[in-house]
């Protein structure tokens, strides 16, 4: 019989702890919004640009040299090619960086 003032004791603080953690994760979330639609639109907008820009790139310069140096193979094609994977490298390593701080950061809105 003595141990049950000391349980509900121990449940209640154990309740008040967690509507303190919940209370402090919800001003943590109030502080940082998640990102909105403008965001998502400007993240696919600065995808979009790190895959195109290099592909024109690889693309114009190896128009300039088909033209000023032709040969068997064409450097358009390859130089093209060779920007596209470029771009698509940049912007995987790029939205891998933003998943990790995304993630980051609901682990220490959970913590």
């Amino acid at each position: 019989m003595n141990d049950e003032p000391e349980k509900i004791a121990r449940s209640e603080s154990t309740l008040a702890e967690q509507v303190g953690a919940k209370a402090a994760r919800k001003l943590k979330v109030r502080r940082n919004p998640a990102p909105g639609l403008w965001f998502g639109l400007g993240m696919m907008g600065i995808i979009g640009w790190s895959v195109a820009v290099p592909t024109l790139l690889g693309a114009a310069l190896g128009l300039w040299l088909d033209a000023h140096h032709p040969g068997a193979h064409s450097w358009t094609l390859a130089l093209l090619i060779a920007g596209l994977t470029l771009g698509c490298f940049t912007a995987w390593h790029w939205v891998a960086k933003e998943d990790r701080a995304l993630r980051k950061e609901h682990e220490d809105i959970d913590a």
